[in-house]
């Protein structure tokens, strides 16, 4: 098959649409030679063509809107206006179309915004609104590997870097226009795991090329943040040490950085991993982890840089018979009492769970709990514990619950708040996404895993969007706009996440899956490792006792959600086995004992995904040839999972209990 990077929301299909305003463009007070605004009017062109079937007639460049005359017209403005952020426009209608904006970028997710309305048939008579972007950060974290390889990477091959050389050319464009037009702003291009050859990305041998690269993302608003080894001091510069007290240290990275900001355009900052999965940090040193990210913060400051720090930091050598550890606790435990410490140019980026991207997890204490400190969160695309994108999961239902959780530490107190910057008045804050992009042709391996991707940019800039509404935009844009398919589609698509937890894990358990590779079922994979991930099953019950008499943890969160965690009757029952160790015949609200519960969940998985196949086979006329067989393939795979999950797990804890299934359904 040759291969077609065209295949996403961009696909801008002839519309019956009528519309009276393109014969003229008034471009009021906008630099035309500017790469942003290049590339925003070559869209509006583009698209405008491929929807509407419409040609410009005329190009009228105006230095003052007073100036326009034409009457049936489309006028871009760029204005200042206290109602326009960084990144926000505004579109009307009032006799002409107006799209108006304080920034470039603002002009650039304008056109997109415009194109999507067209794309979606809307009626833009009347059309007042105005969009500025929620979070100041709207980051893509790639883990690809300069060999090409991609941790934890569902969809091919890296098409960043290839046999340890840096590659930029259409693919990067086409990647760009793809990842802007839902509105990120910011990526990160290889792997937090720095090893290899990318440890020398730093160095004079890369710079050319990443500045080529950089150049690409940059002319879409794009900006480049590059994955730092903390210890390339002696990695590969020679120092006996990567103290960040030293000053031989400092003055290495000084020289560093310098060079870097002067020779690649667009650089953003640069994200870090320390002191986590034995990668060493500041810890090594006696540092806190303040010391280490203001050591560079500090350095990067001259030019606007950005120190991006993951709170991923937990004990992964933890002794399985240590019932007092707890892995949750790790990230709140090494951060929350740094409060303050970290420069503002540091934002701690940490995983919407305390464990680590499960299907289902509590929003992690550390959120909101750091008045005087910068956070974004992070969440994760590339469906490592959730399917790995042969599996379907829809995941902007998660996405959108973590946003929405309530934090009670701020009047303004959900996460959206906080990582918004609406909660304590930060600057520096965002969201960030383990990307599931690749070279695949469908760029996300599952066409439908492209959703996820579409999802979480349009989140990002909105977080006030349904999953609902997000699923309905991108099957329309991206697959078919037939009413029966979409329909049918949806319910394929929306009950996903529960289908696939209802297979894997119940009541908020999570891990049972196959150590190292984290796909398929395996109930004691992780069950005595090292990594403290922990069911605690027994013949008697099953969770983990995170109460106030337990592990402690229910006490890192506010005391209102302390207490209804901690507190088995108003503990919301989906996370009931991450907080309470209970017995296998403990009654849910159902009315169903837990053991009848982790018996029904599996075998309702199984005929969900049966039937999300079926109702995908209704539907074989109205899809391209090649996305519906190769969706097909990824279903048979996933019922086939499915049925191992449901049998492996049903069998384990019947083993454990001795208590049959009620409705005497086969299990081994």
């Amino acid at each position: 098959m040759t291969k077609n990077w065209g295949k996403t929301w961009l696909r801008y299909e002839r519309k019956n649409t009528q519309l009276r305003y393109f014969k003229c463009l008034g471009l009021g007070n906008i630099n035309e030679e500017n790469e942003i605004i290049k590339n925003a009017i070559s869209e509006l062109e583009m698209g405008l063509q491929g929807i509407l079937n419409v040609l410009w007639e005329k190009k009228i460049y105006v230095t003052s809107f007073a100036k326009i005359q034409e009457k049936d017209i489309f006028v871009i403005r760029m204005q200042c206006s206290e109602n326009l952020h960084d990144g926000g426009y505004h579109i009307w209608e009032k006799e002409r179309l107006y799209l108006e904006a304080s920034t470039e970028c603002g002009i650039l997710y304008g056109i997109f915004d415009l194109l999507r309305m067209l794309s979606l048939g809307k009626d833009l008579a009347g059309i007042d609104v105005v969009r500025n972007p929620e979070m100041p950060l709207r980051m893509l974290n790639h883990w690809d590997n300069m060999d090409g390889s991609i941790e934890r990477g569902y969809s091919g091959a890296s098409f960043f870097f290839q046999k340890n050389e840096i590659l930029a050319g259409k693919r990067t464009c086409d990647y760009a226009r793809m990842i802007s037009g839902v509105g990120i702003n910011a990526i990160v291009i290889n792997n937090v795991n720095v090893m290899g050859e990318a440890k020398k990305l730093i160095t004079k041998k890369h710079m050319r090329k990443l500045n080529e690269l950089s150049t690409i993302l940059d002319s879409y608003g794009i900006k480049t943040f590059l994955s730092l080894n903390f210890m390339s001091p002696i990695d590969i510069g020679g120092l006996d040490s990567a103290d960040p007290f030293n000053d031989e240290v400092r003055a290495w990275w000084k020289g560093i950085m310098e060079e870097l900001f002067k020779n690649i355009k667009g650089l953003g900052g640069f994200l870090i991993k320390a002191d986590s999965e034995g990668r060493p940090g500041p810890y090594l040193y006696g540092r806190t982890q303040a010391d280490g990210a203001n050591m560079l913060a500090k350095i990067i400051d001259p030019y606007h840089g950005i120190i991006i720090w993951r709170c991923f930091v937990y004990n992964n050598m933890q002794d399985w018979r240590d019932y007092e550890t707890d892995r949750a606790k790790a990230g709140y435990d090494n951060f929350n009492h740094t409060d303050g410490e970290f420069l503002d140019n540091v934002i701690l980026q940490i995983k919407n769970g305390p464990m680590d991207f499960q299907i289902r997890e509590p929003v992690s204490p550390l959120l909101g709990s750091m008045r005087h400190t910068n956070q974004m969160l992070e969440v994760q695309l590339a469906q490592e514990y959730t399917g790995q994108q042969i599996d379907l999961c829809y995941l902007v239902p998660l996405i959108k619950e973590v946003l929405e959780f309530r934090t009670y530490h701020a009047p303004k107190d959900t996460v959206a708040d906080i990582i918004s910057g609406k909660a304590y008045g930060n600057h520096n804050t965002g969201i960030a996404a383990v990307s599931n992009t690749g070279d695949s042709v469908y760029w996300t391996g599952n066409p439908l895993a492209a959703l996820n991707l579409y999802g979480f940019g349009r989140l990002s800039f909105d977080p006030g969007l349904t999953a609902e509404e997000i699923a309905d935009e991108w099957i329309r844009l991206s697959l078919t706009s037939e009413e029966k398919v979409v329909s049918r589609i949806k319910k394929i698509i929306e009950g996903s996440r529960e289908t696939y937890e209802k297979y894997t894990s119940p009541l908020g358990i999570g891990w049972m899956v196959m150590p190292g590779e984290h796909y398929g079922c395996c109930v004691d994979g992780y069950e005595y490792s090292r990594f403290g991930t922990y069911h605690r099953a027994d013949h008697l019950g099953i969770g983990v006792d995170r109460t106030k008499k337990g592990t402690g943890f229910v006490k890192q969160y506010h005391e209102i959600n302390c207490q209804k965690y901690d507190d088995i009757s108003t503990c919301p029952e989906e996370l009931l086995l991450f907080f309470h160790h209970v017995p296998y015949t403990h009654l849910l609200k159902t009315g169903k004992t837990v053991i009848q519960h982790i018996y029904d969940a599996h075998f309702e998985g199984v005929d969900e995904v049966e039937h999300m196949i079926e109702l995908w086979e209704e539907i074989r006329e109205y899809i391209e040839t090649d996305v519906w067989e190769e969706v097909s393939g990824r279903f048979r795979k996933q019922l086939y999972n499915a049925k191992e999950w449901r049998d492996q797990i049903n069998s384990y804890f019947y083993r454990k209990s001795g208590i049959k299934d009620a409705y005497g359904r086969k299990i081994y």
